[in-house]
């Protein structure tokens, strides 16, 4: 059994979520302030963590950055803000997904299948998972998730990870941003489209000498990205 944990101050959001998860077979924890969030998150063994943004005590864009910093497992962000500078910050801070305030049980149902699923995919992928893949600069290793640009380590979180592993396979073939979110986020393209964009942008800013005019990870302006080699 898959176990959560719902770091919510609104205690009759978080009875929702702990409800619809729980009937589809999940063990769910809540922690009703960002000390008591941290504390758990850094010290549970949870599969996945839900994870408001606005909290007493500590707030969610620090609680995140600390979990990432001990480990990787999905971290699914869930506030009612709607500036796109929020959502950029939660993502660079190593959230994996985002889901808006208000949204319905069962989308936030299949965010966390989702993001579970390709948890999973990701730390047991199969036998070619030990094969390191090269393109360019970018060499890369599905086994340990180690990547080198230009022979240097990057560091890259588990999204950035899949989503330049999805590029350097396929080069110079063209994905609009509907597909790269059903790819790497393993749902239809239901979700906000800007998810993508924001991956992108952390993408260009570790394997480009000039983000903004990129080399390797092009824009193809009305139908979407490729990787040139």
């Amino acid at each position: 059994m898959k176990k959560i944990l719902i770091i919510e101050d609104d205690t009759a959001i978080a009875e929702i979520e702990r409800d619809f998860l729980e009937i589809d077979g999940y063990h769910t924890v809540i922690a009703t302030d960002g000390i008591e969030g941290q504390r758990l998150a850094l010290t549970g063994d949870f599969d996945l963590i839900i994870l408001d943004l606005m909290l007493p005590g500590i707030n969610g864009y620090e609680i995140c950055r600390t979990i990432r910093e001990k480990t990787d497992i999905p971290i699914l962000m869930v506030t009612a803000k709607f500036e796109v500078a929020d959502k950029v910050r939660g993502l660079g801070l190593g959230a994996d997904d985002y889901i808006a305030k208000p949204f319905s049980p069962t989308e936030l149902l299949a965010r966390v299948k989702s993001n579970l699923a390709q948890y999973e995919r990701l730390k047991n992928g199969g036998a070619d998972r030990s094969r390191e893949i090269q393109a360019g600069p970018i060499r890369m290793n599905k086994l340990t998730h180690r990547v080198y640009v230009h022979q240097q380590e990057v560091e890259f979180k588990n999204k950035e990870f899949e989503l330049l592993l999805l590029f350097v396979s396929n080069p110079d073939i063209v994905f609009s941003k509907e597909q790269l979110y059903e790819r790497i986020w393993g749902m239809d393209a239901i979700g906000d489209l800007k998810t993508v964009a924001v991956h992108i942008n952390r993408l260009r800013e570790k394997v480009e000498k000039d983000p903004q005019n990129p080399v390797y990870i092009q824009t193809i302006w009305g139908a979407g990205y490729r990787f040139r080699i």
